[in-house]
């Protein structure tokens, strides 16, 4: 019989920058530039200055990822209200992070309201939908962390769907997260009229 052997946690890569060139030195402009000589990294910037860099996503966690972004995708091709975001697109919230959820989604409003430059960069806005997808590499206390920071800077919807324990976290302004045991569908109404995540698809 042959036993399965599932690869070991892989932890974010926290990089420290020396003395003369502190963290809090970096700008937006000298991040983007971080992050442009380093395309192969999935980079992240937290509120403080800190920089984390992610390991790639494991196939299946990738394979669920895509899943997401496509169901939101045609979604939001049907509505035409907004843009869908995957992944790879990273945003620069209002307090000064720079995020990058596993999918989201703009209003056509507040994004055209961006000139091309800042659409062309970590555009500093929060999506009105964001979701995260917990992997083997997350903590379940530093993904509630971000959907908070999500939520307290703008987003009006958010989804932590928590693929170990089988759980969806929803987030809303004003709201303590509710959690849905084992569902096979998430309704995202009334922020994004019509669409329900199939999350029998995720798990």
């Amino acid at each position: 019989m042959t036993s399965l052997q599932l690869p070991p946690k892989v932890k974010p890569l926290t990089v420290n920058f020396p003395v003369p060139i502190p963290r809090m030195a970096m700008t937006t402009e000298q991040f983007y530039e971080f992050c442009a000589a380093n395309p192969e990294l999935r980079i992240e910037r937290t509120a403080s200055g800190e920089v984390i860099v992610m390991p790639p996503a494991f196939s299946d966690t990738g394979n669920r990822n895509f899943k997401i972004s496509v169901a939101l995708g045609n979604w939001a091709e049907q509505d035409g209200t907004g843009e869908g975001f995957d992944s790879s697109a990273g945003f620069t919230l209002p307090n000064g992070a720079t995020r990058s959820p596993d999918a989201s989604w703009i209003t056509n409003e507040r994004w055209n309201a961006l000139t091309d430059e800042q659409k062309a960069s970590f555009a500093p806005i929060c999506p009105d939908f964001v979701v995260e997808l917990r992997s083997s590499s997350d903590t379940l206390s530093g993904l509630q962390d971000k959907m908070e920071e999500y939520i307290e800077n703008g987003a009006r919807l958010g989804l932590l769907i928590d693929r170990k324990n089988h759980t969806v976290h929803i987030y809303r302004p004003n709201d303590k997260p509710t959690v849905l045991e084992d569902p096979t569908s998430v309704s995202c109404e009334p922020e994004l009229p019509e669409f329900a995540l199939q999350t029998k698809k995720i798990w």
